[in-house]
């Protein structure tokens, strides 16, 4: 938990119908510092996932009713951008293998290991976080504050892109050719400069 804000740093939502691992998982999740909420069956979590919003979804595989292929597709059309690992025991390995081919960001063998949770989860999340920033990233176009030159980052390393004028920018992404021409402010502005210019020369 953050002690500045009273929050946690990243909400999990624990899908397991063994009481006991939901109740281990739980006390350790918050352990380290992760917000958790556990719930006891398929229905239930996808539930709670129309609810409210979580970074993680934690989900045993084989439930009766809904499974955890089921939560995993609900919570992947609640948002792209939320996380779910896998909770499987070793004989359904294969399973946890075609739920990554199915969106799964991760899976993990039961009984897991406490210290290859919270690995597991600190990769997820640093990772889930460079995503975010790299979105956002992307919606800025850099365009340099004195010559107007706009960088192009596409199919480079952010950062790492030519700077290119306007019209060659514009012309090798929109295919567009630019016309030069004159706004009506800039106009008049041109029209008293050049007045101004002519004048001290008459003088």
């Amino acid at each position: 938990m953050n002690e500045k804000t009273g929050q946690w740093r990243k909400n999990i939502l624990l899908v397991d119908d063994e009481e006991i691992i939901r109740c281990t998982l739980r006390r350790d999740i918050e352990e380290m510092g992760y917000g958790a909420t556990a719930v006891a069956d398929g229905k239930t979590a996808l539930a709670a996932l129309q609810e409210n919003y979580y970074d993680l979804v934690l989900t045993d595989l084989c439930m009766e009713g809904i499974s955890g292929i089921e939560v995993l597709k609900g919570a992947k059309a609640r948002s792209p951008e939320i996380g779910v690992i896998i909770l499987t025991g070793f004989g359904d390995i294969s399973s946890a293998i075609e739920a990554l081919r199915n969106g799964a960001d991760d899976y993990l063998l039961k009984p897991y290991v406490f210290t290859d949770l919270a690995l597991r989860l600190r990769n997820y999340f640093e990772k889930q976080e460079m995503k975010r920033r790299l979105k956002v990233y992307e919606g800025f176009l850099p365009i340099c504050s004195v010559c107007k030159k706009i960088r192009n980052d596409k199919g480079k390393e952010p950062g790492s892109g030519d700077w290119l004028s306007v019209e060659e920018y514009m012309q090798r992404e929109a295919g567009v050719l630019a016309s030069h021409s004159y706004c009506p402010d800039c106009y008049e502005k041109a029209m008293q400069e050049l007045e101004s210019y002519q004048s001290a020369h008459k003088k």
